[in-house]
């Protein structure tokens, strides 16, 4: 009788493990199908603020952004460098949304300006307005991979400053008010050249700036969650725009209205680190579990082809000034 119960308990043990493995993904996968395609939105205007900070508002990502927020009916803050690009975007917001949707641009090179220049830039002319949603989108890449040392000193620069110092110094500036009045939300725009599944060789210093915004957007999580501040680092993966060359969207390639969308869904919902679009959330899931070796050695490869093509179409193009210039000598 004794061994009989002994069984039981094991069988039983044994039963209650098997069953918990099995809830664990489907629970899993029940949470996955509520926040992409069934948990609400939030009401940015009414839960943060009336003015959103959209940097890199005149394409791509940025500008898809600034029209969700318009569309919400938010105020914007337009911060680019060129003046006749912010115009543009801010004409066409006016255009689509009327009076409604106030615009505002502010004129800075995030490339060139220091970085307590860009702060007290932002500090002057977020004075008296409600800013509730800071989106740091603006990012610089290389065109072409190369290798480490090929990319020249100016884009290095440019890089970091952008995709780093813009962002920490434009934070820096807008917390501080945010704090002030107990709510707020800052969104991270990160990469998916870094978002912890495997080496970006060939494109290392836009990886690289990119992580730091993961690092940056986790750790003042952490700071300011109980003050009502919403940070929040975004992970797009490939996006239809200028800066990946792809032309055509597509299911995994997504339109940056697309993302925009998908974007705006999971402000403010607690994931201080996220992949809003939920095709590129199952890529993510598929290359956690690829070996890191095999997806070491296929990035390297892949982008060394690129860099191979992009070197024998820029020889093209010299050959023919050379000839030219051997000819007039």
């Amino acid at each position: 009788m004794a061994t009989q119960t002994s069984d039981f308990l094991v069988i039983f043990l044994v039963t209650c493990l098997g069953f918990i493995s099995l809830c664990k993904p489907l629970l899993g996968f029940i949470r996955w199908v509520w926040v992409m395609f069934l948990r609400p939105p939030k009401n940015l205007r009414d839960h943060y603020g009336s003015w959103a900070i959209v940097t890199g508002p005149t394409d791509g990502i940025g500008k898809a952004l600034a029209f969700q927020l318009a569309s919400h009916g938010l105020n914007l803050l337009l911060v680019g460098r060129n003046p006749s690009k912010l115009q543009a975007t801010a004409d066409a917001i006016r255009e689509r949304f009327g009076a409604r949707v106030e615009t505002r641009n502010v004129v800075v090179d995030l490339a060139k300006t220091s970085g307590e220049e860009i702060s007290k830039t932002m500090e002057g002319v977020i004075k008296g307005l409600d800013i509730g949603v800071l989106v740091n989108n603006a990012g610089l890449a290389y065109e072409g991979a190369r290798f480490f040392h090929e990319v020249d000193s100016e884009v290095v620069e440019g890089i970091i400053k952008v995709n780093t110092e813009a962002a920490t110094w434009i934070t820096k500036a807008v917390v501080p008010v945010m704090a002030k009045k107990k709510k707020g939300a800052i969104v991270n725009i990160e990469s998916g050249s870094y978002g912890g599944f495997c080496s970006y060789p060939l494109y290392t210093i836009y990886a690289a700036s990119k992580a730091y915004l993961t690092m940056f957007s986790r750790s003042i999580h952490m700071e300011y969650k109980n003050t009502g501040i919403d940070i929040q680092c975004q992970i797009p993966l490939f996006v239809a725009t200028k800066m990946t060359k792809f032309k055509r969207s597509s299911l995994f390639i997504p339109s940056a209205e697309t993302f925009s969308k998908a974007s705006l869904r999971w402000i403010g919902h607690g994931e201080h680190l996220c992949v809003p679009y939920w095709p590129h959330s199952l890529q993510c899931l598929v290359l956690k579990l690829l070996p890191e070796s095999f997806k070491d050695r296929y990035i390297f490869h892949y982008f060394s082809g690129m860099r191979k093509r992009m070197m024998q179409k820029d020889s093209r193009k010299i050959r023919p000034n050379t000839n030219q210039k051997l000819s007039n000598t």
